[in-house]
Formats: structure tokens, C-alpha cells, sequence
């Protein structure tokens, strides 16, 4: 993983994946909460449920890796999914 470029590691299924905040997958993740600002999305990263955070482990593996398909396959702890979602934003935001 490279954290320079907001990297992050996940286990899904037993293998580890890349996690990536690209502006495509924030992007996605406004559009898919319906956010116009960011503090709007500030606010709904800090109350996720586990629908949001499945929407947002899906556009960070595309940032990543391309392929949702992954997520939909392996099962994933939801601490450590959680715990990865916020080291990408940080990550990602301090680039």
C-alpha cells in the first residue's frame, strides 16, 4: 500500500485489498447520500450505518482496485472496515 497516495489495507474474504479516496470515489459517495457540501458528508461518515458503510466500502475499492465485485464476494470485519473507511479519509483528504 502506498499512504502516500491515501492507500489503505483491508481483509475481505481472507485477502487483502487496497482502499483508495480518489476524487471519483468521493464523488460517488456525496451522490449516493445525496450531499452538496462537504460538511454534509462530514456529518453523515460519523453516523454510518452499515448500508452507508457498504456504499462507501464499494467506491473506495473502485478508487483502489476497480472492483466491487469484491466486497459483494468476501466477507469483511465491520470494525476493521470501518476503522480502513476512516484512515483512507484521512489519507485521502491530507494529500
Amino acid at each position: 500500500m502506498n499512504a502516500a497516495r491515501g492507500e489503505v489495507a483491508l481483509v475481505i474474504g481472507g485477502r487483502e485489498r487496497r482502499l483508495c479516496l480518489t476524487l471519483g470515489a468521493l464523488a460517488e459517495i456525496e451522490a449516493a447520500f445525496g450531499c452538496t457540501r462537504m460538511s454534509e458528508l462530514d456529518a453523515r461518515m460519523r453516523a454510518l450505518s452499515a448500508a452507508d458503510l457498504s456504499v462507501v466500502l464499494g467506491a473506495l475499492l473502485r478508487g483502489g482496485e476497480g472492483a466491487k465485485a469484491v466486497l459483494d464476494a468476501g466477507a469483511v470485519s465491520p470494525g476493521a472496515a470501518a476503522g480502513a473507511v476512516a484512515e483512507a479519509f484521512r489519507l485521502g483528504l491530507a494529500s
